[in-house]
């Protein structure tokens, strides 16, 4: 096996655990704010109080989904800083949250041949994101169907 097989199967050793892990932490967590979600919002009744509460508690969803991406990259970071991939903890974080956003702008880069680990870490921020955003969908597509419906039988169409 050459030097080449050998960087390209590690990076995927590395990389396929990783976002396995931070997939199942982000569903995880999810499902744990949904509950919250549901909770913090079966209490309200009014229209007018509910539609406050609503944006309260998305306002709220967005900043723990937020702290979640930030944990995520955590773990990506810390992977690099193991592997030699990157020289220091702020480097391997900014580097992290750069590739997992897509974002890619900052002038750090991982050793060369780590490189395509980054690649990977930015297609597990795509699926990361993507889990986020349809659940902030879902959240808000229901919402509205269903205060749309009470709203509409209550006072007529």
């Amino acid at each position: 096996m050459s030097d080449a097989d050998l960087i390209w199967n590690g990076n995927w050793a590395w990389s396929l655990p990783l976002i396995v892990l931070t997939v199942v932490l982000h569903v995880i967590c999810l499902g744990v704010i949904n509950t919250g979600v549901v909770r913090a919002l079966q209490s309200v009744t009014s229209r007018r109080h509910f539609i406050t509460a609503f944006a309260l508690v998305m306002g709220v969803t967005t900043l723990l989904s937020t702290i979640l991406f930030g944990l995520e990259a955590a773990i990506w970071a810390f992977a690099y800083l193991r592997l030699g991939a990157i020289a220091d903890a702020a480097s391997a974080m900014i580097y992290s949250l750069s590739a997992m956003t897509a974002y890619g702008h900052a002038e750090l880069y991982l050793a060369r041949h780590w490189q395509l680990m980054g690649a990977l870490e930015a297609l597990n921020g795509l699926l990361l994101f993507g889990l986020t955003t349809a659940f902030l969908y879902g959240h808000i597509q229901r919402v509205w169907l269903t205060q749309d419906s009470r709203w509409t039988v209550k006072n007529g169409p």
